[in-house]
């Protein structure tokens, strides 16, 4: 039996993380004993508090927002941006949330989702700010005056439910149609967030805007992006013409979701590996020791927050 190093590793400032068992956890451990540490080798941190500036250990920082990483204070990140900076990892949140053996098609898929009946189409989501989701809540106005879009999440509910976040609740409700709405909060190189691979998961063609370069990632020709038509009124009709066509849509449901049905090179968890062997073998100071100084009140603030 292969003997594993042992990695001491924390996580801070998540919201609702179970640091004994998470993506991480789980990858790393494939190659480490991994044991959670209040004095770690290695810090994985996020954006929801200040409680990583107690640690003077390496620190990484992730997201899966559309936020940079500020080398000042992390020595290496993950985040959802194209990028060469070797302190970097690309990593898409989807794959976190989306296992790749749900998006790959078998023979025969395209015919059984034919026979079965679904509805139109759904549309789930908690943020119904104009100025930041204009795009998606325009589609979701103007397709429903062709026919009601079911809106199962916070905003614009109006099925008299709301679909809660829990595993297997939320792929139910969109095997129930034939489309689903699922533009990304941003329209930004690289983000590419889990709404469009669950919407494969759930084999309703998915209506997407989002990355403009998610067809490096995905087969292009087995969704709707908007970003791709000249316009709302074009992509539109197009829905409209899929909704009333049956070999369009039979075709669509027939491509791959992944280029050849493979999954693409994100989902490869040497990738975290290697770069997880790169950070540990870093012999340089991390970056909170190498800082020369920081305010006291500061300190006192962040350790309040751990009460």
């Amino acid at each position: 039996m292969k003997h594993k190093p042992t990695l001491k590793i924390d996580f801070t400032d998540f919201s609702g993380i179970n640091k004994a068992d998470n993506y991480f956890t789980r990858v790393l451990s494939k190659e480490y004993n991994v044991v959670i540490s209040d004095r770690p080798d290695i810090l994985i941190y996020c954006n929801m508090g200040h409680l990583n500036r107690l640690y003077n250990c390496k620190k990484l920082f992730w997201t899966s927002e559309t936020l940079h990483p500020n080398y000042r204070y992390c020595d290496y990140a993950i985040t959802c941006f194209y990028g060469d900076d070797p302190r970097h990892l690309r990593l898409p949140f989807y794959v976190l949330t989306t296992p790749a053996q749900d998006l790959i098609k078998k023979p025969g898929d395209a015919e059984i989702i034919m026979q079965n009946p679904r509805k139109f189409c759904s549309f789930v989501i908690t943020n119904a700010n104009p100025k930041r989701t204009r795009h998606r809540l325009s589609i979701f106005h103007n397709l429903s005056r062709y026919k009601k879009v079911d809106s199962g999440g916070k905003a614009l509910n109006n099925i008299s439910r709301q679909i809660p976040f829990e595993e297997g609740a939320l792929e139910s409700f969109l095997r129930e149609y034939k489309f689903n709405i699922c533009f990304e909060n941003k329209v930004m190189e690289g983000y590419t967030t889990e709404k469009l691979p669950q919407a494969m998961q759930a084999r309703a063609v998915p209506l997407y805007c989002g990355n403009p370069l998610v067809d490096r990632e995905f087969n292009p020709r087995s969704f709707l992006s908007l970003n791709n038509f000249t316009s709302e009124e074009t992509f539109i009709k197009r829905i409209i013409e899929i909704d009333q066509d049956e070999n369009a849509r039979f075709q669509l449901l027939s491509e791959p979701f992944f280029h050849n049905n493979v999954p693409n090179e994100y989902y490869n968890e040497s990738l975290v590996l290697n770069f997880f062997d790169k950070v540990l073998s870093d012999g340089r100071a991390p970056v909170s020791q190498r800082r020369k100084y920081w305010h006291p009140w500061r300190f006192h603030l962040v350790k309040g927050m751990r009460k």
